[in-house]
């Protein structure tokens, strides 16, 4: 059910919806940071472009570098909710989407990778098609110099709750391990055309679902890493 759905049946207010879910929220993921625990495989060592999936967006929790990690979030409704929750974990947010505020919003982000910081980027969103990237990360891995890292975030078959939403959205339950596996760094070079840039985004999928094949696969051994 999205928020709409929900400001509709109870006869709310836009902005009384806010107030009441940013409440929740606040209080949801100031209790959850405490029962959430993950392991980093083959995280990396400088500044990147983390790309994970709509529906395992949660997995940006677990980065290491919070302080200075630029999160992509739509200008929409569901947006609003996600960018309050994100900052309040101490991650920085770049409100816009490829249907809203999108330029004003890459400009941005591609000036603080340029900076030396991180960013990420859930690259089938905000509407999907679920499971398939989109080029815009390509662009700015081109534009900014700065590699793309494929991660894939995991919780085990029963340690998160799925949602009845387009890209299934996932959310670990309370003392679940969770693990991030994050693939190579893919440079984009600055002089490509069409036909490269398809390449680049192809590779990031691919890389994608292979890491989530090992997470599933090999996830009781790599749990027990760290």
């Amino acid at each position: 059910m999205r928020l709409e759905d929900i400001r509709n049946k109870f006869k709310i207010s836009h902005d009384t919806q806010t107030k009441i879910l940013k409440t929740l929220l606040n209080g949801l993921y100031q209790i959850h940071k405490h029962v959430y625990f993950h392991v980093n495989i083959n995280y990396p060592k400088a500044p990147c472009i983390f790309a994970i999936w709509h529906a395992h967006q949660c997995g940006v929790y677990s980065i290491d570098d919070k302080h200075k990690t630029n999160i992509m979030i739509s200008r929409s409704q569901d947006g609003d909710m996600i960018a309050y929750a994100t900052e309040q974990l101490g991650i920085k947010t770049v409100r816009g989407s490829q249907t809203r505020g999108g330029t004003a919003a890459t400009l941005e982000l591609i000036n603080r990778l340029k900076e030396g910081e991180f960013g990420a980027i859930t690259i089938d969103g905000p509407r999907g098609p679920r499971y398939v990237v989109k080029k815009g990360i390509i662009e700015i891995a081109r534009i900014s110099g700065v590699p793309i890292v494929p991660m894939t975030w995991y919780c085990g078959k029963n340690g998160w709750f799925q949602f009845n939403t387009w890209d299934r959205f996932c959310y670990p339950k309370p003392f679940v391990k969770c693990l991030n596996i994050f693939g190579d760094p893919i440079y984009v070079p600055e002089n490509i055309n069409e036909e490269e840039v398809e390449k680049y985004r192809k590779q990031v999928e691919d890389t994608l679902n292979n890491l989530y094949e090992t997470a599933q696969r090999d996830y009781k051994k790599l749990i027990k890493q760290k």
